[in-house]
């Protein structure tokens, strides 16, 4: 996460969830690395269940303190859209 990005919480919270452009949300966890906020735990599952791929552009925009809007483009430039479906259940947030 960039730096910048950062400022806009009075504390990094350390879990955030994803919601994909169908609604559907996620958990992850956030860690602290070589003073960089990353996506921990559950980043990798959902990047695999979303297929994300290399050269696809990953947006997000801060809903709420500790939910952030995921939107996923391909490398053709054209979004993404997944439905819901079944993945890990220490991860899923249920809504």
């Amino acid at each position: 996460m960039p730096l910048d990005f950062t400022k806009h919480f009075v504390a990094v919270p350390t879990e955030f969830k994803l919601r994909n452009n169908t609604g559907c949300s996620w958990k992850v966890t956030v860690k602290l690395m070589n003073g960089r906020v990353t996506l921990d735990q559950g980043w990798a599952t959902y990047a695999a269940v979303h297929h994300i791929k290399i050269g696809y552009m990953v947006t997000f925009k801060l809903l709420t303190p500790d939910t952030l809007k995921v939107i996923i483009f391909d490398d053709d430039g054209i979004e993404v859209v997944n439905k819901c479906g079944k993945h890990d259940e220490a991860f899923a947030s249920k809504e």
